[in-house]
Formats: C-alpha cells, sequence, structure tokens
C-alpha cells in the first residue's frame, strides 16, 4: 500500500518519512537490575534499592521476567530472537541518572527484525521493526515543587524499558497512529506492558523528515517522549509542515532532539541531537552477556495468546462482520469477553452484533469499561438464547437488558417474574387484531384499497395493545390473513 498523503509546499508535493522509537516498561514483579517495586503513584524515592542509587559497590542482577517478556514480544511480532546479547553502558551526565550511564544494548539486542502489520483506509501495510532492546529507564526531576530549586525522584530509576525500534517505513501520520495502536494492542495481549500512556508506560519518540517523492531521504529530526496516539499524529502533521517552511524558506534542517507541547500542538528544539560515539559505548563490565537457551525460548512460545490478528482472522471465519472483527479484536478485554460470550454458547454473529451495539452502547452511557460490565457473558448468552429461541422479541430483549444492568440478575429469572415472555399464541392475537381492525375500519378500507403502507400502522396498534409481547413473525403473518 501505498500512501498518497502529502504536504502541499509552495514548491510542489512533500512526503513525509516516518519512524518510531517506542519505549515500553515492561510489566514485572520489580525492576531490570533489582528487586525494587515499579507500582505507579509511589511517593518520591520510596520505591528505590541501593543498586537504583548507584550506591558504592552495588552490582547490577538482570531480572529473568523482564527478559522474558521482552522475548516473548518479539515472538509476537515474528521477529528474530538473538539467543547471545550484551548490555552496554550509555555514558552521559544527568541529575536523574545515579550512575552517571545508562545500562542498555546497542550493539547486541536481545531481539532482532520483525514486522507489524496495520491497516489504513481498508489496505494492509507491514511496518518494519528493526529491533528491540531492553534498558533501564531514567528518573525525574521535578522543577514545580519549590521555587528555586529542583528536585529528583528516583523511583523511574533502573525500571525496565524495551526500546522498540521500527523501520522509516511509515508515510502518514494516519499509518503512525495505526502502528502505535496495533503495536499497544500486542504488547496488552501478551502481557509485556499494560501500555498505558497517560502513566508513561509507553511513550514514544517520533523521528520525522521530508523529501520530495522519490528522493533521497531527508534530515531528520527526533521529538521526545510523545505519550498519546494523538499527539504522536499532531506532532509529525506539525514537525513534517514546519521542516517543509524551513527548506522551502532556502534553510536547512538541523538533526536536533525536539519536544512537542500539546497545548499549543507544536514543536520546540531541546539539543542537537548526538550520536554513538557521543555517550561512549562500552560493553558493561558488570553483567556477563545473556545466553538464552532453547527450553526458555519453547517456554516463552508456548506462553503465547492468541494475538489479535490471528483472533479476528477466527472471528471472520465464523461469521463475524470484518468491522466487528476489528472492534471486538482491539482491546484484549473486550476479545476475552467476547470469547467468554461464545463459550457460554453464543452464536458468534449474533453476538457480534450484540456486543458492538448493545453492550458498547450500554457501557459507553454507563462510563464503563467492559471489564466492570454488569452483565457478565453468561447472562449475556442466556439473554441472546431467549432471543433465538423466541420467547424474547427484539424489544422485549431491550427491556431485560436494561433490567439486568440496573440488577445484574439472570435473564430467565427476570422473564419469569416480570411476564416479559412473548407470546406466539395464535388465538389471543388473532383477538387483538380484530379489536384493532374493527376500532380502526376507515383504515382497514384504505388498506384494502391499495394502501399498503398502512399495514406498518396495524403492526404497531397489535404490538402496542400487546404490551410489545407478542411474537412480530406471527403478527405479520395473522395481520396479512386477516386483511386480505
Amino acid at each position: 500500500m501505498e500512501s498518497t498523503y502529502r504536504i502541499q509546499g509552495a514548491t510542489g508535493e512533500w512526503e513525509v518519512v516516518i519512524g518510531l522509537e517506542v519505549h515500553a516498561q515492561v510489566t514485572s514483579n520489580a525492576k531490570l537490575f533489582s528487586g525494587a517495586s515499579t507500582a505507579f503513584g509511589a511517593e518520591p524515592n520510596t520505591q528505590v534499592s541501593l543498586v537504583d542509587a548507584a550506591m558504592p559497590g552495588m552490582l547490577p542482577v538482570p531480572n529473568r521476567e523482564c527478559i522474558r517478556q521482552a522475548v516473548r514480544t518479539g515472538m509476537a511480532i515474528e521477529a528474530q530472537i538473538n539467543k547471545w546479547s550484551r548490555f552496554d553502558r550509555k555514558n552521559y551526565f544527568y541529575a536523574d541518572l545515579p550512575q552517571g550511564y545508562q545500562i542498555s544494548q546497542l550493539y547486541h539486542p536481545l531481539v532482532g527484525e520483525g514486522s507489524i502489520e496495520i491497516e489504513v483506509d481498508d489496505a494492509t501495510k507491514t511496518i518494519g521493526v528493526e529491533r528491540i532492546h531492553v534498558e533501564q529507564d531514567a528518573g525525574k526531576l521535578m522543577h514545580d515543587q519549590h521555587p528555586t530549586r529542583s528536585y529528583v525522584d528516583l523511583n523511574r530509576s533502573g525500571v525496565a524499558l524495551m526500546e522498540i525500534v521500527s523501520r522509516p517505513d511509515m508515510r502518514s501520520p494516519a499509518e503512525a497512529g495505526a502502528y502505535l495502536r496495533k503495536l499497544r494492542s500486542i504488547l496488552r495481549y501478551v502481557g509485556s506492558c499494560d501500555g498505558n500512556m497517560e502513566e508513561g508506560s509507553m511513550r514514544a519518540d517520533v523521528n520525522v523528515s521530508v523529501r520530495k517523492p522519490g528522493d533521497d531521504l531527508g534530515t531528520r529530526t527526533e521529538t521526545k517522549n510523545v505519550n498519546s496516539v494523538r499527539f504522536v499524529m499532531h506532532a509529525i502533521e506539525h514537525e513534517a509542515n514546519r521542516q517543509v517552511d524551513v527548506i522551502e524558506a532556502g534553510g536547512r534542517i538541523v538533526q536536533e532532539t525536539r519536544l512537542y507541547d500539546p497545548d499549543t500542538g507544536t514543536t520546540r528544539s531541546m539539543r542537537s541531537k548526538e550520536d554513538a560515539h557521543d555517550y561512549r559505548y562500552f560493553p558493561d563490565p558488570d553483567l556477563l552477556p545473556l545466553e538464552l537457551d532453547d527450553a526458555f525460548l519453547d517456554e516463552c512460545r508456548a506462553s503465547l495468546p492468541e494475538l489479535p490478528g490471528a483472533k479476528r482472522a477466527r472471528y471472520l471465519s465464523q461469521g463475524i462482520t470484518p468491522y466487528n472483527a476489528g472492534v471486538l479484536t482491539a482491546e484484549v478485554e473486550t476479545a476475552r469477553w467476547f470469547d467468554a460470550l461464545l463459550e457460554a454458547g453464543a452464536a458468534p454473529a449474533q453476538a457480534s452484533n450484540w456486543v458492538a451495539s448493545e453492550l458498547f452502547g450500554a457501557l459507553n452511557r454507563l462510563g464503563k469499561g467492559i471489564e466492570e460490565s454488569p452483565v457478565s457473558p453468561s447472562q449475556a448468552a442466556e439473554l441472546l438464547g431467549l432471543v433465538a429461541d423466541g420467547t424474547l422479541s427484539g424489544s422485549l430483549a431491550k427491556q431485560v437488558f436494561e433490567i439486568m444492568l440496573e440488577t445484574r440478575g439472570d435473564p430467565g429469572k427476570i422473564v419469569e417474574e416480570r411476564g416479559l415472555k412473548q407470546t406466539s399464541d395464535t388465538g389471543a392475537i388473532e383477538q387483538v387484531i380484530a379489536e384493532v381492525m374493527a376500532a380502526n375500519e376507515d383504515k382497514v378500507a384504505d388498506y384494502r384499497g391499495g394502501k399498503d403502507k398502512l399495514f406498518g400502522f396495524f403492526v404497531g396498534q397489535t404490538m402496542k395493545a400487546m404490551q410489545g409481547k407478542a411474537n412480530p413473525q406471527v403478527v405479520n403473518e395473522l395481520l396479512k390473513k386477516a386483511l386480505g
């Protein structure tokens, strides 16, 4: 799929080239090289071990679970898993980096090349992933706690990150947004990152350059730590337009690091872009290389769940529409809930329509996520079963569903207690039809005189008289017979 997204400049069309470096916090019981907690929202400097604070004589020990989660992530995007990898020191001074260096992987990453398939405008495109390496996060400087001083919180110092580096294969903000959403979905399915961008557990560095279509790559800028899909798309659009304006005004793009301001929707220069040699990388002397055996890799592979792409294909094979399949697989909680609904015996196509319309509509109204649904998958399956066997009409099912949302009761019990069962008793329905026709003799004459549209009026009057409990199919059949 070739993107048609172009920036219209004074000198013609410009193409945008985009690559993303996503930092995803690894879901684990502790930090990458220490046993300190990683819980979000703790009081400053309460989750810091002696290793995280870089006290003299402290040695890092790799957390097996962090490595396992990174390997599982690599397997989920069908990437090369490197059985031998190594940690390097990235040397720089900053007040929130107690060691004076960051432990990362530059030359020999844990995970090599893979790919992620995205869908934009009903077309599919494959985005290459260059590598996934694991590294430790830095702390956080706080400048708003005191009028003249800055404080440092080391709670995040040493937290395990996966840096997922894409190839520069994206050509529009929409493609970058689709890539980020798909990557987040995969991470959440795998369970290797919670994908919570608001809490900083997933953030993106956005590399953007522009060129005339078909030309060589232009000079790129990197916009750091963008923390939402929408902001990533806005940052790309602003930065690409800014670069076009600079070039067309006779200037040149400087390779630099920039920051995105969500309040103004603009980027601003932060510092000139460093190259690898500026950080004086060298192998970390305190850490042996990582060597993975086949048993460990087999265990990682066996632990993977059914991933969004495979799940979507399964849903399509069960007669679910492409739109519904996309909606149901977008978030792992939705997919799990829907799978439980199918396991409880619901028919796939009917169930998918009901979840996408009735359930999502109700949850939006209540301001709840699907994991907080007052109606369980087994209760929903029972409700759909009552519709399928003719016990409930569509309108009665809506009534029962509303009561279920309020009371969390079982549908069968609600139907029994409140007398909401649909009637297919032809004698009772015929009697009501006769009464409706007797009360509307003029309309009966009009209908028989050729005004076919009045048929809906008679259906409505009959259903109203029977408080919505008549079987609509039986009503239609008997009305056609009675009206001639």
